[in-house]
């Protein structure tokens, strides 16, 4: 994948999801979601549907937490912890195509 797609992805991926984080966060006082984790909790497993959605968010979160740390050590990226906590803290959406994008980089230079 061309890297300049990438980059777009990410800043898409950014962000189409934190555009409501961020209205949420403006009218409950919730900063990134973060703030006030029983209630973010409470809304997440609101009902089956977005229980469902949430627990398949959650393992696809521990497969690419897994999947970046091998990756980065086999292709020696490092600061792999960085992309972690972009991930908890902003979503895997943009972090996804960022890594991708450093795979990239990380291959044209071998």
């Amino acid at each position: 994948m061309k890297k300049t797609t990438l980059l777009v992805l990410t800043v898409l991926g950014f962000l189409a999801p934190n555009i409501l984080v961020i209205k949420v966060s403006i009218e409950t006082g919730n900063i990134l979601l973060w703030t006030h984790p029983a209630a973010t909790i409470a809304a997440a497993f609101g009902n089956d549907i977005s229980s469902a959605f949430l627990i398949d968010l959650l393992f696809v979160v521990s497969v690419f937490f897994i999947w970046t740390y091998t990756t980065a050590k086999q292709l020696a990226i490092k600061n792999v912890w960085l992309y972690w906590l972009l991930t908890l803290l902003f979503g895997m959406a943009g972090v996804l195509p960022l890594f991708l994008y450093q795979i990239e980089k990380k291959k044209k230079k071998v």
